[in-house]
């Protein structure tokens, strides 16, 4: 009697958002959050649920300079233990954005566990940069080793977190961007005052601020003062800078002639 055999899971990219561009010149792999400890596939309302307002962001943002978004299927919604399936398909990710574009820098851009997810995979030499948002990290434990930056060298790393946040502890956060600064100095991290884990309260901030780090990564461009200063400023400035109320507002007024 034949047996049923389970199709292996793969993961795949999305459709990216808007018009595909003619030339791509950069890519933004977005990384939806996760859970812990899951063997379940994510559905695609799911998996795209957090991460699409940043993706049309970042797809406005970047369509006339050949910027391609894909959000990140992945095969679990579970990182899973040593396992740290998130981890590994961000890192398929990458590869599979090199295989399409060639060679384009690539920024990893996760939310919740995904932001953990772009953190550890930053290693692949096409990531020149990583958005982390409310970053899942877990708690640390003398018996394990701590959550690795040794993959974040020679990267532009964005940590923001929401201070009333009380899924992911954003104390965490502030200690992985401190161990990360000693030996980065492209490392910076925003506090949400009064936010929580969903960022709503200062949506639109947040947004202008993504934006504003991730085409200067990408492509260059001026970033605003607040962030050039969050880069430049030594620990513990640089790593709880305040996240104005705002933000959005000011850079578009910088942008008009």
């Amino acid at each position: 009697m034949a047996q049923d055999v389970t199709p292996a899971r793969t993961v795949r990219l999305g459709r990216a958002p808007g018009p595909a561009p003619t030339a791509v010149s950069g890519v933004v792999l977005l990384l939806p959050g996760g859970e812990e400890v899951s063997s379940r596939r994510p559905s695609a309302v799911w998996t795209d649920g957090s991460v699409r307002g940043l993706g049309r962001r970042l797809a406005r943002a970047g369509r006339e300079e050949g910027l391609a978004l894909h959000t990140v299927r992945y095969r679990y919604r579970g990182w899973n233990g040593s396992e740290a399936h998130l981890a590994a398909d961000a890192d398929w990710a990458a590869d599979e954005a090199v295989r399409r574009y060639g060679d384009v820098p690539v920024c990893l851009a996760g939310v919740d566990m995904g932001a953990r997810a772009a953190l550890r995979a930053a290693g692949h030499e096409a990531v020149n940069s990583v958005l982390a948002i409310a970053p899942w990290l877990p708690e640390e434990d003398m018996a394990a080793a701590p959550e690795p930056v040794k993959q974040l060298a020679g990267r532009r790393v964005l940590i923001v977190h929401g201070t009333k946040d009380e899924r992911c502890d954003p104390e965490l956060s502030f200690r992985l961007a401190s161990r990360a600064k000693k030996a980065n100095r492209d490392v910076c991290r925003f506090e949400v005052h009064s936010d929580g884990h969903g960022l709503h309260q200062y949506r639109s901030e947040v947004l202008a601020l993504a934006e504003d780090f991730v085409m200067g990564a990408l492509y260059g461009r001026a970033i605003s003062r607040p962030l050039e200063d969050a880069l430049a400023a030594p620990p513990p400035l640089g790593l709880r800078m305040p996240l104005a109320a705002g933000f959005g507002t000011s850079l578009r007024r910088r942008a008009r002639p």
